[in-house]
């Protein structure tokens, strides 16, 4: 079947169906990971996105139910070079066409998606759809100029859960098969943690209970005092879709919990933190989507290689002077990717550590928001004494 993928600035490219029978719109991102096509089909930050894959031969492994990071895709549409429909694996249990269709994603393959990926990194990402319904050029194009800007959209309370729910699943490295030791694995929280939901992956929640950390994890817009009731040890700011500016909701109840519990925020939530405290945030030209983005470790001098999966960015200047210190930056274009609070209990990274698959390097994060938790406990006036100091 044939399919047709355009851009909103005239650019189109002919291919052909993969995925399901349809049309999809969103804005145009690429990922340059090798591996993981499934982990971001399903990440809830890809959500209004339709997702371009450099790797050139996609889908040899197939797709599984352990490997998806939320309950269902959320990436719009995807485009790849090749797709393999004969995949090869002993953990597979369809392949990835399946998937697609089962789940109805509409998908492109045989296009140039090198040259794909050379426009959006000239002209910046855009609006684009993809249909296997309308292949008339001209008519795509004005779909895709009626469709809304990422800028000003709040898309963490569309992927956001409803209500509460705890999760006991640790990380598949924490998960044998031997029970009793997977039972006291499961026993072993110390640590009462509240994660705000914006689009939270699953492998941040299997390695915070590999931390020792008791998950209740809540919508979006759960208040504050409804956060301080559960009665955490820390609270947890997950990552998310579209444009951090327009969640005030969340950017007001973060700012009434800081200096209360300890604070670690991932991705979007090191974003509302940032806003949070006062600071402003800007649209990136392409994002930072990704397994192998340098970031440097300004406190040790040591070269992490993380994943990446954001389009905009905390501007660094604008976060308070004297009362942040700037922990993590960007080496390919020295954007900011972490810092921490001075005085206040509350620290928060624009990458992904608990990539899954993915580049380990900035695993000891969760190990940092843990240590931050026992330091509260034993001293509940935490931020007092920071101030003091």
């Amino acid at each position: 079947m044939q399919a047709l993928l355009a851009l909103e600035d005239g650019l189109y490219f002919k291919g052909k169906s993969f995925g399901a029978h349809g049309e999809a719109s969103g804005e145009i991102v690429f990922n340059t990971s090798l591996t993981g096509y499934q982990e971001i089909l399903t990440d809830p930050s890809y959500a209004g996105q339709i997702v371009t894959l450099t790797y050139p031969l996609i889908g040899n492994y197939g797709v599984n139910s352990q490997d998806e990071e939320s309950r269902r895709p959320y990436a719009e549409g995807l485009v790849v070079r090749e797709v393999t429909e004969i995949p090869s694996n002993w953990r597979q249990q369809m392949s990835l066409p399946e998937y697609l269709q089962r789940h109805k994603i509409v998908a492109i393959s045989d296009i140039d998606t090198r040259a794909l990926v050379r426009h959006v990194r000239d002209h910046g990402a855009m609006r684009a759809v993809v249909s296997t319904l309308d292949l008339a050029p001209e008519s795509l194009i004005r779909k895709a100029r009626l469709l809304p800007e990422m800028v000003g959209r709040d898309l963490a309370k569309v992927v956001s859960c409803e209500r509460p729910f705890q999760w006991h699943e640790p990380s598949a490295e924490l998960f044998p098969t031997d029970k009793r030791t997977r039972n006291h694995l499961l026993n072993k929280s110390i640590y009462k943690v509240v994660a705000f939901d914006f689009g939270i992956k699953h492998n941040i929640l299997r390695l915070l209970v590999d931390s020792g950390c008791e998950l209740t994890i809540v919508p979006a817009r759960t208040t504050a005092s409804q956060v301080l009731d559960l009665k955490p040890d820390g609270i947890f700011l997950s990552n998310g879709p579209g444009d951090p500016e327009p969640v005030t909701y969340a950017i007001q109840t973060v700012r009434e919990l800081m200096g209360k519990k300890p604070i670690f925020g991932i991705c979007l939530g090191h974003q509302i933190l940032g806003l949070a405290l006062g600071g402003k945030t800007y649209k990136l030209k392409f994002g930072h989507h990704g397994g192998n983005h340098p970031v440097l470790h300004t406190q040790t001098g040591q070269v992490e290689i993380t994943a990446q999966n954001h389009g905009f960015a905390v501007d660094i200047n604008s976060l308070p002077k004297g009362e942040v210190e700037i922990t993590h930056i960007n080496l390919n274009d020295q954007t900011l990717e972490g810092f921490r609070h001075k005085h206040l209990p509350l620290f928060c990274v624009q990458y992904h550590p608990e990539a899954s698959p993915g580049p380990h390097d900035s695993r000891y994060l969760f190990e940092e928001f843990k240590a931050l938790m026992l330091q509260h406990k034993s001293c509940p006036d935490y931020s007092l004494s920071r101030s003091a100091d």
